[in-house]
């Protein structure tokens, strides 16, 4: 019965015309989603009004729910995939081009078992309002991005952050603290 649900899923993606996929998320949210964009069409996912997904990006929301906020904004070449914890993004984020956010993750608990054959673990992923997410940023499942957050290019975000500070490096640490 999974094989047929995966079967399913990934006919749908492959059937359901791009067009579509832009009109339904526009007459839904007034999301604007490039047709050339590859995004699942799922009730798992609810976009903000006015966001943005550019060319090229893919939006995997068939395992668990993904939640944007208003103006929101995904540049080309990202890739955005839930597990079951979900992803959930606050409004007026800027996600920059090439950037990876994937809340699901192989568990690692038995060593004589191939990975694929343990299954996956989902916490989530948290992303707070007015957050900037440079070019080539990785977002793995478990972390949370305070508000006001803005995350250097090329970095690894793997862990919680508190709000209001800038965040650099493999694996991310605070640079700065934003003041206001």
């Amino acid at each position: 019965m999974m094989k047929l649900n995966g079967l399913i899923k990934g006919l749908r993606r492959f059937v359901t015309p791009s067009l579509v996929v832009s009109a339904v998320y526009y007459l839904r949210f007034g999301a604007k989603v490039s047709p050339r964009a590859e995004v699942d069409l799922s009730s798992n996912l609810k976009l903000g009004q006015g966001c943005v997904i550019s060319s090229f990006v893919k939006v995997k929301a068939a395992d668990g729910p993904l939640v944007v906020g208003p103006r929101g904004g995904f540049a080309t070449g990202c890739f955005v995939a839930t597990g079951a914890g979900g992803i959930e993004i606050g409004e007026n984020i800027i996600v920059g081009p090439n950037v990876n956010i994937v809340s699901v993750n192989y568990r690692t608990d038995a060593l004589d078992v191939h990975l694929e054959d343990l299954g996956h673990t989902s916490k989530g992923i948290k992303i707070g309002r007015n957050v900037w997410i440079g070019a080539g940023c990785t977002v793995l499942d478990g972390a949370v991005i305070g508000d006001n957050t803005v995350v250097v290019a090329n970095s690894l975000v793997n862990r919680r952050f508190k709000p209001n500070v800038i965040l650099s490096g493999n694996p991310a640490k605070v640079l700065m603290k934003r003041e206001g």
